[in-house]
């Protein structure tokens, strides 16, 4: 199996290992670099239906780039699009969902499909819309957040609470609701009143059994407060 190692502390590399034969998926634009012993080539993985629904899903392109070790082994270097952190997971007896934009690559083994959400969800989520990704298959997956990564353990004693655009993936087996407050006792109009006040925006409620993978930065935030500063100095 391709080995995948995050290398650099800022805005790392995913340095990917093949031996001949063996093939990477992964978001386009995001080989770096390659030894020539590999080949580059465009693919819609899982045909042309679930590459319309993986681009609404999680901002995917509707092409992925297909790395393979044609003629030997080889290394190549990939990044993702946004400046931040990367995780290695491992899919099989856990998958996981993908928020918009978190895929970067995954093994041969392991499809990112689209799942429909509830309604509610997908009208106040940011989690890729009607859809949201879902990986399949056996093997790794690569994810990445703006800034920094951190793992949470979510218990059936322990319910967490996270800001919507922090969320990068979670465990498919978890449960989630959203909410405009973490204020439970407020109302919907009261909540509504507290999310616009406080700044929080929405909120997703975790409970279950499983991990959430979060990063430090907002990136719908930070590009509403880069916008202002522009707007301010024209």
């Amino acid at each position: 199996m391709p080995v995948f190692t995050v290398t650099g502390d800022i805005d790392p590399f995913l340095h990917v290992s093949l031996r001949q034969g063996e093939s990477v998926f992964c978001e386009r634009d995001a080989m770096v670099m390659m030894e020539e012993t590999l080949d580059l080539t465009a693919k819609m993985q899982g045909g042309l239906l679930q590459s319309v629904m993986r681009t609404m899903a999680n901002g995917e392109s509707f092409f992925q780039q297909k790395i393979q070790a044609v003629r030997g082994d080889g290394d190549c270097l990939l990044a993702p699009a946004l400046p931040g952190a990367m995780q290695v997971l491992e899919v099989g007896a856990t998958q996981y969902c993908l928020a918009d934009e978190a895929y970067v690559a995954a093994s041969e083994g392991v499809e990112v499909t689209a799942q429909m959400q509830g309604i509610g969800n997908a009208l106040f989520g940011n989690t890729g819309g009607f859809f949201i990704g879902r990986s399949s298959g056996q093997g790794q997956i690569v994810v990445s957040g703006f800034g920094a990564l951190f793992t949470l353990d979510v218990t059936p004693e322990k319910k967490v609470i996270i800001d919507n655009g922090h969320v990068i993936a979670w465990d498919s087996r978890l449960q989630y609701s959203l909410s405009a407050s973490t204020n439970k006792s407020s109302g919907f109009l009261g909540n509504m009143v507290n999310s616009m006040a406080s700044g929080e925006g929405i909120v997703l409620q975790f409970s279950g059994q499983g991990k959430v993978v979060v990063c430090s930065r907002n990136r719908s935030g930070f590009v509403s407060w880069l916008g202002e500063k522009i707007n301010r100095k024209k």
